[in-house]
């Protein structure tokens, strides 16, 4: 939930928190977990760290449980450069647990999708007790999930779409206490998710549809606006041979075809 009911352009304050507690309500009354997601409307209208914590600080004290806050980088959406209140993440990070420290009670956990490991372990490790980190770092997960003597992060990122089946098996490992199996499993989508998430990163999305497609999962390879054009054919052509090495292609034939059939339309020779 964010405030996209909100016309395009300039809003204030006073309209964008309407606009969350809005969304707010209407999660509430169907009986779901609130994600209070990023606003780029609050990116352009906030001027201070006060005027965040004032925004956030009314909502949780509305909201009628536990919710889970949000923290998108920019390279995620350059909008949310200086989100916060400070470009300068460590000093973003101090109104970040300010907020959490005065409304323990409201927040489950932080979503945290920064791309930098060390910065979200130092996070990690400054949450009250009981409060979780959910990490959005698809760069650097298998570690950031496994953890180590101080804590670990939950997993809610963006990858998990692309190796699902992996991932569970990996998860199920790592609850068994089997961590050499829990590394083998994840080893090679590390590769594959960087590789995914690349700069520009906002662009992802076109890669998991990609690999969706090329799996059988959908018989399309199209999105709103036209965005599969976001990753060009040479990104694309390495993220099949990367999905294939991590063994997320399971009909090698269909995978084939398509692949080859995508390339014609965009003049690759076969």
């Amino acid at each position: 939930m964010a405030t996209d009911q909100l016309p395009a352009g300039p809003a204030t304050l006073d309209e964008i928190r309407k606009a969350y507690a809005e969304q707010l309500a209407d999660v509430q009354d169907a009986g779901a977990r609130p994600v209070l997601m990023c606003s780029r409307h609050l990116a352009a209208a906030a001027r201070s760290a006060e005027e965040y914590l004032d925004v956030y600080g009314r909502l949780l004290d509305e909201a009628g449980g536990p919710v889970v806050l949000h923290w998108l980088g920019p390279a995620f959406d350059p909008a949310l450069a200086g989100y916060w209140g400070d470009p300068d993440p460590a000093r973003a990070a101090d109104t970040v647990v300010a907020l959490i420290g005065a409304h323990t009670g409201k927040v489950d956990g932080i979503k945290l999708s920064l791309l930098d490991e060390d910065f979200e372990v130092a996070l990690r490790r400054r949450l009250p007790p009981g409060v979780r980190l959910y990490t959005g770092d698809d760069f650097n997960y298998p570690a950031l999930i496994r953890g180590d003597g101080e804590g670990h992060s939950d997993a809610l990122l963006g990858m998990l779409a692309a190796i699902a089946q992996p991932a569970a098996a990996a998860l199920r490992a790592l609850d068994a206490g089997d961590l050499a199996t829990y590394e083998e499993i994840l080893a090679p989508t590390l590769p594959l998710a960087r590789h995914l998430f690349g700069a520009p990163t906002f662009y992802y999305k076109a890669g998991i549809v990609f690999l969706a497609w090329l799996a059988g999962h959908q018989d399309h390879f199209t999105m709103v606006g036209g965005l599969q054009s976001g990753r060009s054919p040479v990104h694309l052509a390495r993220l099949i041979r990367l999905a294939d090495a991590a063994g997320l292609l399971p009909d090698a034939e269909l995978a084939a075809h398509r692949a080859r059939s995508f390339m014609t339309t965009v003049g690759v020779t076969q």
